[in-house]
């Protein structure tokens, strides 16, 4: 128990001689849209929340802004943390110096199980917004677009961060297209966004109770998930102690507006409950304009898709590197993934991430949207445990951005995040569960025997100046 809850001592290791340090090359905008670029509010809006009309109707806008409010304490302690351990590993280096080893570790396989996950799915809806100009086959476009972004993944962060910032754009005006065209033809009042309804199997209006919202809550904080890859960055960011925070409370609060003001449009605008439910997006614009400005739409969240398949390779990429310079894996395995390029990016860790993310199109990953949004949940679950450790001893006294109304903040995080796992899908527990303890028998039977040697979690000697 002592290695969950209690720091090891020498668990910190500072790099100032021996391991590889990634280069500072950004600021707060090129992390800002590089972040912007990861959370991928276009794609989210056609890819992710069609599924919570479906289960929510015109619940959906108010589950989102329940959902946003509570990233708001999430990213008060992404902020603290992410200043406090500026490091590539994100969250398991944040929770391992603050809550323990473990604690870490399971944080590490948590969001490695999210970034490995997440892409390819993601991706292989790629082919559906291509369909008004070219009818391809959903795995292998989304295999290319995997191994485009791992291409991408391999230049510097700072080509990458104007290439997706041009991306960014084009989907931030497919978002304000479906939000002017929503309110534009609206069918129904403001009233209809607390009306809890969603259309039933046999097209009567079925009552979305409070229950039903609090499942629905998993997959409203993967919505914005994205803001958390400031943290990944902040060993590339210039002035990370403050420019960490920056970026993460810009990146919600952005990307917070361009999901949710299109929600709360389509919601109002859909001819009918059947419409709303059915969550046919696409449909819905042309149906409120033209085939050209639908097919326009959907080649903007096609761009989206590829981007956000760019930043999530960069962020994955750095996960692993972190891991490795970490000392996480045998020491052959270690020696590889911690390799850099010549444009100072982590290049086998970034193979490591986009190749096998290409050979994952060709599975049916269905299922592991519920899983997804179960590991997010416990994700961010010790990450508040680790904000409710972060002012004790010698890091009471450290230079860091602190959250206000602390440690109400955090507790009711844990509380909350509690609830919310408990009301989720048994089989989505179980395969998340699973995965856990198999995690655990590794920390059990390798890691853990050899402390002195395996995971410790590095931080930049400059990060903490």
């Amino acid at each position: 128990m002592t290695d969950t809850l209690t720091p090891v001592e020498g668990a910190v290791v500072e790099a100032s001689h021996g391991p590889q340090k990634l280069k500072r090359s950004i600021g707060v905008v090129g992390g800002t849209l590089l972040t912007l670029s990861c959370v991928t509010p276009a794609s989210t809006l056609f890819v992710v929340v069609p599924d919570l009309f479906g289960s929510l109707g015109t619940a959906t806008a108010l589950t989102i802004a329940i959902g946003s409010l509570l990233c708001v304490a999430v990213a008060f302690c992404y902020s603290e943390l992410g200043t406090l351990i500026p490091s590539a590993g994100g969250e398991y280096a944040m929770v391992s110096t603050l809550a323990g080893r473990l604690a870490g570790w399971l944080v590490f396989v948590l969001s490695l199980l999210v970034v490995m996950v997440v892409p390819p799915v993601i991706a292989m809806g790629t082919a559906d917004y291509l369909a008004p100009v070219v009818h391809l086959d959903p795995a292998m476009t989304g295999a290319g677009v995997m191994l485009l972004a791992t291409l991408a993944g391999l230049l510097d962060l700072r080509a990458n961060a104007w290439i997706t910032g041009v991306f960014l754009v084009l989907e931030v005006i497919a978002a304000a297209v479906v939000a002017v065209l929503g309110f534009a033809h609206a069918e129904r009042g403001p009233a209809s966004l607390v009306s809890m309804e969603v259309a039933g199997a046999d097209g009567h209006a079925d009552t979305v109770t409070a229950l039903l919202i609090v499942s629905g809550l998993a997959i409203a904080l993967f919505v914005t998930q994205g803001f958390s890859t400031a943290v990944y960055l902040s060993e590339e960011m210039e002035n990370p102690r403050r420019n960490v925070a920056r970026t993460v409370l810009v990146t919600l609060g952005i990307s917070a507006v361009i999901i949710l003001v299109p929600v709360v449009a389509i919601t109002l605008g859909a001819s009918d409950l059947q419409e709303l439910t059915g969550g046919d997006i696409s449909t819905m614009v042309t149906a409120w304009s033209n085939s050209a400005v639908g097919t326009f739409v959907s080649l903007c969240v096609a761009l989206a898709i590829i981007n956000a398949g760019i930043v999530m390779v960069i962020q994955n990429s750095r996960v692993l590197f972190a891991s490795a310079r970490d000392k996480a894996w045998p020491e052959p395995v270690n020696n590889v993934l911690a390799k850099l390029g010549r444009f100072g990016s982590p290049w086998v860790a970034t193979l490591a991430v986009g190749v096998p993310g290409a050979a994952l199109c060709f599975v049916n990953l269905d299922t592991l949207y519920g899983v997804t949004g179960v590991s997010v949940t416990g994700m961010y679950l010790l990450v508040a445990v680790a904000a409710l450790l972060s002012r004790r001893g010698a890091h009471r006294h450290t230079r860091a951005w602190r959250m206000p109304l602390w440690p109400a903040m955090p507790v009711l995080l844990i509380v909350v995040l509690g609830y919310i796992l408990t009301q989720q899908e048994t089989a989505h527990l179980l395969w998340t569960g699973g995965i856990t303890a198999a995690a655990t028998v590794y920390w059990a039977l390798y890691l853990r025997p050899r402390r002195e040697t395996r995971w410790l979690v590095t931080v930049p000697q400059d990060a903490r100046d």
